[in-house]
């Protein structure tokens, strides 16, 4: 029997908490044969920092899971909602969020504008547990299927055309995308389909300056090539939402959201 509540996945893979355990179940039995066989050495020490050292990062992991889940800890539904309350539309016209995954933030975004049609686009790789079906899924069951539409695409070369929506939102996509190595002119591509006047909000690893350079120049520069108004906040991971134990390196840490209206 299916499930009756959305499935919008988790940052911390179920495949990866099973491996790790996998990997520390072996790497146990192999300690365990060592002392029986030879008794204690110094590779049975070693051996045996090793597995309390994967442990203690397998019990890390599941802690930021379930911070991550959104039925249980719910940070990414905060990361989310930042993200949409930053974001300056008043939800009439069309609205893109590139990357958008298990469909979470598209999904929160037709709940916050009821009036618009909202079009989600990702790349849905076999390295992330989500899926286009995952989606339509998703959006069937919190009631907004009839305004979204989801389709497959790269970031980096989106295919639609100059200023076609009037508002565009990604959270966490940019860095990701392996197809342009320059990440600004990542953003630069979910910039160009939106119109002239129209708002954009993106919450992305901007504070990594060898992914990004440097954050202020570089609304400086989009300011200066016209756009209305272009604003960056730095450090969101410290705003007071995301516990100190979830900024760790490879989690939520250099995060900046860039907005405004083009």
């Amino acid at each position: 029997m299916k499930s009756t509540k959305p499935d919008y996945g988790n940052w911390v893979p179920l495949y990866l908490m099973r491996a790790l355990a996998v990997i520390i179940g072996v790497l146990l039995a192999g300690e365990i044969l060592l002392v029986i066989l030879l008794g204690p050495n110094l590779a049975s020490i070693l051996l045996g920092l090793v597995i309390l050292l994967l442990a203690a990062y397998w019990l890390y992991m599941l802690r930021c899971r379930a911070l991550f889940d959104f039925n249980r800890g719910g940070l990414m539904g905060e990361v989310h909602q930042f993200l949409v309350d930053h974001l300056d539309w008043d939800g009439e016209g069309t609205l893109l969020d590139v990357g958008c995954g298990s469909g979470a933030l598209l999904i929160r975004c037709a709940k916050r504008f009821p009036q618009a049609e909202l079009v989600g686009v990702d790349y849905w790789s076999a390295e992330w547990s989500y899926a286009r079906e995952q989606c339509e899924r998703n959006a069937a069951l919190e009631g907004v299927a009839n305004r979204v539409a989801f389709r497959q695409g790269d970031a980096a070369r989106l295919d639609f055309p100059d200023g076609a929506f009037d508002g565009v939102v990604s959270n966490f996509v940019f860095h990701e995308v392996r197809t342009q190595p320059d990440k600004r002119q990542v953003v630069r591509e979910a910039l160009r389909v939106l119109r002239k006047g129209g708002a954009f909000a993106f919450q992305d690893l901007f504070d990594q300056e060898k992914l990004y350079g440097d954050m202020e120049e570089f609304a400086g520069e989009l300011r200066r090539e016209g756009y209305r108004e272009v604003r960056y906040i730095s450090g969101v991971e410290r705003l007071g939402f995301v516990p100190r134990y979830a900024r760790a390196p490879g989690m939520l840490r250099g995060v900046g959201l860039l907005y405004g209206r083009k």
